[in-house]
């Protein structure tokens, strides 16, 4: 018989994950630090009470940024308000760019919604604006994250993920100077959620599904999620939320007007297989990619000779979320129990609060493209 205070084995963490920062209200989705040390948060409006959608850390707690008023969604003036925020990311000048989903629990767009907003971090005042038209925000587009390369054109280039679960997948690509955008890989393969038969996710051991009240279920299909830029900006690399393959593009066909969609696919390369669903991707100025991994509690990196290793596995990180690299050498991630929403638990909101804000030390550098 064996004794009750026997210890038996279990399943062990890997590597250290240090807390940031603890949320005690809606669930946060992205995060960047800027070259300073100042570190941004956002809350998507997915059914939590969201009070503000843009958030600075100010002495451990999140303050509207970059002000009350903003973070106030005005319908009639859509714009210069904003909805519902997916993503926020320091560029490598260090400004803040806020990217508007416009769609508040993934409702339709409407024109003024989808935008990508840019912060003076020295002011803190909006000195950008950038609204997506109506054929490239599409009705059904959800904005996910972005990534940028400063040394094109005038002003830069921006790559957006559109990970609509209801419609057509995509990169959006965004001239920064002009504010003109255009959709590339509109609904491409490697943007799109794979089928029940080649990728089923589990997650706390049990599949991730939505499951309704009255038993019945149907399968995540959320497309092209995670996104990160080469270190070289030669590739741009991204992977749907519901699949375990990891894809890259040439970045010059993205942004080449010239080129078709037939000409810009020909270019895209099935990277493999990472390990596990990712939600977020993240690059380093040495050139490794890092991926969460929401179906083993765990981030990893990928490094040039493409081998994986696990940077941190570790029960804490219950759906690991965003990813940034910041200048202080460290890898930031939120953890916002994603998985465990009503909708994927019939109905049973099992999420349990704080959602967290962790930090891993890599000892590299984010990619500047500038």
């Amino acid at each position: 018989m064996v004794s009750q205070l026997q210890k038996l084995p279990t399943d062990e963490t890997l590597g250290t994950l240090e807390p940031v920062v603890h949320f005690d209200g809606a669930m946060p989705t992205g995060v960047t630090v800027s070259h300073t040390g100042r570190i941004f948060v956002n809350f998507p409006k997915w059914g939590d009470e969201v009070a503000f959608t843009v958030a600075e850390i100010r002495d451990g707690r999140p303050v509207a940024y970059p002000n009350e008023a903003i973070n106030r969604t005005n319908s009639d003036n859509l714009a210069q308000t904003l909805v519902s925020v997916q993503s926020i990311v320091v560029d490598p000048r260090d400004r803040l760019w806020i990217l508007d989903t416009g769609s508040p629990m993934f409702q339709p767009t409407q024109y003024g919604g989808p935008k990508l907003v840019c912060v003076d971090l020295t002011s803190n005042q909006v000195i950008k604006t950038i609204l997506f038209p109506q054929d490239v925000a599409l009705p059904t587009t959800y904005l996910n994250d972005v990534r940028f390369d400063l040394r094109r054109g005038a002003e830069g280039i921006a790559f957006i993920t559109d990970s609509s679960e209801q419609g057509a997948n995509g990169i959006i690509v965004v001239d920064l100077a002009s504010g003109e955008s255009w959709r590339r890989l509109h609904d491409h393969p490697s943007t799109k959620a794979e089928e029940l038969s080649s990728f089923l996710p589990v997650v706390e051991g049990r599949p991730f599904m939505e499951r309704q009240p009255d038993g019945s279920t149907k399968p995540v299909k959320m497309g092209a999620d995670g996104i990160a830029i080469s270190a070289d900006g030669s590739r741009l690399y991204y992977c749907p939320l519901a699949s375990r393959r990891l894809y890259s593009v040439a970045v010059d066909a993205l942004v080449d007007r010239a080129s078709d969609d037939r000409a810009v696919a020909a270019t895209v390369i099935d990277e493999g297989d990472k390990g596990g669903g990712a939600d977020g991707l993240e690059s380093d100025a040495a050139g490794c990619i890092y991926a969460t991994n929401y179906e083993h509690n765990a981030i990893l990196r990928r490094h040039l000779d493409g081998t994986w290793e696990t940077l941190v596995h570790d029960p804490r990180l219950l759906w690991p979320d965003t990813l940034s690299v910041a200048t202080d050498g460290y890898l930031y991630v939120t953890a916002n129990q994603l998985h465990r929403q009503a909708n994927y638990e019939k109905g049973r909101d099992l999420r349990q609060l704080p959602y967290s804000l962790f930090r891993i030390r890599i000892n590299a550098q984010p990619v500047l493209l500038r």
